[in-house]
């Protein structure tokens, strides 16, 4: 028996019993556009980010730093590491998000080192477990299909990960939320891996269910309308991870995975009614969960009148009042954070030269993690806060065009669901600390203290860079002028 079909299967017989060393994709040599476009935006984004680390010494000890050279070799080393990868593995992926997510990355480490110099050390060690998983991702998930296929077994794992922290014995406690798994000496938040496994789970499904979802087929009296029989299992896994979720105590992340999920079913169908049931939903829970966990009516409560709850108010001045009353207090770390921000004012006070977050011994609590907002505005002022927004609207812009540009659905939800994820993390926080919105106390991806978040967004953004890739046009397709999807058809240069 011989042919095409019997050729594919000893190919991939052969493929399958080939050692590991061996499977790996050989590099293709030759000229890569994007990749140049990358490199040099990375370069330019490095002395950006050495300039701001020279800047703060000056300011704050009178002199360029001793070690500049090493930071300097280890900046560029996590630089080029990724972008090496990408030549190799992603040679036709999109050529700024990269740079954009190591300006993110590296400013976050300044501001950081500015005011914790053992939390810097920290955060460049995940930043090096973040790039070497980085490469990792798309060494091993070389097709986006691949994900598709271990649709239930990666459910399976994101619930184990959800449910963790409720372990007896590996659960642990911090500010009132169950949200870590302390194995060893080792301490993480395994909702970060988490919410990335369930984005993969919605968009297979919803891949699958579209048609289900978005044509009405039941047959109502002598109308038509969508069966929503296909809705109930997925609606069913969410309320329980949502639940589950709750009785942590983060409410933040059970926002994210409903945004998630009301996003992802609204792109798939494309009906505006799921859209306003979500919206609904979210009104509804939002009241209730006020009334329910504490974690929330004191967030609220604090966004509607954090003045009403500092530590010098009225009702609690004294001792007695501010042990007997829970929300005295609260409203502290928002009055600091705003009180930093107006004094950087337009341009900010300078890298370096922040002052409030220690002023008269009040000391801004969590200003590398969940404030590191608020401690950039007091620096850069609202250029440099508004430069860190356009930044992420930037990568929200790229993923949702590298959506456009998939070739499934699988790939085009997976992508939209990717940029909803880490778009709306950091418009959470950020509309957090300006009291747009509750605050939440998530952490500002690429740039606040945090091991899990950063490893987790490292493998989001490789995972979005390998479906770019797969979306990117051929260079046969380039030269006979197909288009991709979403977009015009190639020009020739004359």
């Amino acid at each position: 028996m011989h042919g095409p079909l019997y050729d594919r299967r000893v190919a991939t017989t052969r493929l399958g019993s080939l050692p590991w060393y061996r499977r790996v994709p050989p590099y293709q040599w030759g000229p890569k556009v994007r990749r140049r476009t990358e490199l040099g935006l990375l370069l330019l984004g490095d002395a950006i980010v050495v300039a701001l680390y020279v800047l703060a010494s000056l300011a704050e000890r009178s002199r360029i730093p001793p070690h500049i050279g090493w930071f300097f070799a280890i900046l560029l080393a996590l630089t080029i590491v990724p972008h090496l990868a990408n030549r190799w593995l992603a040679p036709e992926a999109n050529p700024i998000i990269l740079p954009i997510v190591a300006v993110l990355n590296g400013i976050g480490y300044v501001v950081i080192a500015r005011w914790d110099p053992a939390d810097a050390k920290a955060q460049a060690g995940w930043t090096a477990i973040g790039v070497v998983l980085y490469v990792t991702t798309l060494l091993v998930v070389r097709r986006p299909r691949d994900l598709d296929r271990y649709r239930y077994l990666l459910l399976l794992l994101a619930g184990l990960l959800i449910l963790s922290p409720l372990f007896p014995g590996i659960g642990e406690s911090v500010g009132g939320a169950r949200l870590w798994v302390h194995l060893g000496s080792l301490s993480f938040q395994p909702i970060e891996l988490a919410k990335i496994l369930l984005c993969i789970f919605f968009a297979s499904y919803f891949a699958e269910n579209k048609e289900l979802l978005s044509i009405p087929t039941a047959r109502v009296g002598n109308r038509l309308v969508v069966d929503f029989r296909p809705l109930i299992p997925i609606v069913i896994l969410c309320g329980l991870a949502l639940g589950a979720i709750g009785l942590e105590g983060d409410i933040a992340f059970a926002v994210i995975i409903f945004v998630l999920f009301v996003a992802m079913l609204w792109t798939a169908t494309g009906r505006l009614g799921y859209l306003l049931l979500g919206l609904a939903l979210f009104a509804a829970a939002a009241l209730l969960a006020s009334h329910l966990f504490t974690q929330v009516h004191v967030r609220v409560a604090d966004w509607l009148d954090p003045w009403r709850w500092t530590s010098s108010s009225p009702q609690c001045a004294t001792p007695t009042q501010l042990a007997r009353h829970p929300l005295c207090g609260t409203g502290d770390q928002l009055v600091q954070g705003w009180f930093a921000m107006g004094n950087g004012g337009i341009g900010g006070t300078g890298i370096g030269l922040g002052v409030w977050p220690q002023y008269h011994g009040i000391y801004l609590y969590s200003i590398t993690s969940d404030m590191i907002f608020a401690a950039i505005g007091e620096e850069l002022g609202l250029l440099g806060t508004s430069a860190v927004a356009l930044a992420f609207l930037l990568i929200v812009g790229a993923g949702l065009r590298i959506a456009q540009t998939a070739r499934s659905d699988f790939s085009r939800l997976l992508a939209t669901g990717l940029t909803v994820v880490l778009g709306f993390q950091a418009f959470f926080i950020m509309a957090g600390v300006t009291r747009l919105l509750p605050f939440t106390g998530i952490t500002l991806p690429f740039m606040a203290y945090g091991g899990s978040s950063l490893i987790a967004n490292y493998i989001l953004i490789a995972i979005l860079m390998r479906i770019s890739e797969e979306g990117a046009a051929t260079p046969a397709e380039r030269r006979s002028g197909v288009s991709q999807p979403g977009e015009r058809a190639f020009v020739r240069a004359m």
